[in-house]
C-alpha cells in the first residue's frame, strides 16, 4: 500500500520531464526614418492661448557639408507645454534654396505657428 503512494506521489514528477516546449519566435524590430521636405508653406496650423516662451540663443556647429543649411531651434507646442525643438542641420533640396525660418505669430487673443519651408 505505501508502495502505491509512494509511486502516485513520484509519477508528476517522472512525467513532468515528458512535456516539450516550443521556442519562442524571434522578435523583430523594425525602425523607419523619414525625411519630409516641404516646398512651400503648410495649410495646417496649431493655435495656442498661452504665449511662446523666447527663442533661445544657440551655438550653431560646424557644417557637415556645402549642400546643408542651418535652421535655428524653436517652440514646438506638445499640447500641453511648449518643448523646445534644438536647431539642427538640413540637405537642401536644391543648390539655390533658400529655408524660411517656422515662427509664432500673435492672431487675436491666440498664438498660431507658420512651420517653416524651403523656398
Amino acid at each position: 500500500m505505501k508502495l502505491h503512494l509512494y509511486l502516485l506521489a513520484v509519477a508528476p514528477f517522472a512525467l513532468a520531464g515528458c512535456m516539450v516546449t516550443e521556442p519562442a519566435p524571434p522578435v523583430t524590430t523594425t525602425t523607419v526614418t523619414r525625411e519630409t521636405t516641404t516646398t512651400g508653406p503648410t495649410t495646417s496650423e496649431t493655435y495656442v492661448t498661452q504665449e511662446p516662451p523666447a527663442v533661445r540663443v544657440e551655438a550653431q556647429t560646424v557644417s557637415p557639408g556645402a549642400n546643408y543649411a542651418w535652421t535655428r531651434g524653436y517652440w514646438r507646442w506638445s499640447g500641453t507645454n511648449y518643448v523646445w525643438v534644438p536647431g539642427s542641420w538640413m540637405v537642401r533640396p536644391r543648390p539655390a534654396a533658400v529655408y524660411v525660418e517656422g515662427h509664432w505669430l500673435r492672431r487675436g487673443s491666440r498664438w498660431v505657428w507658420v512651420a517653416g519651408y524651403w523656398r
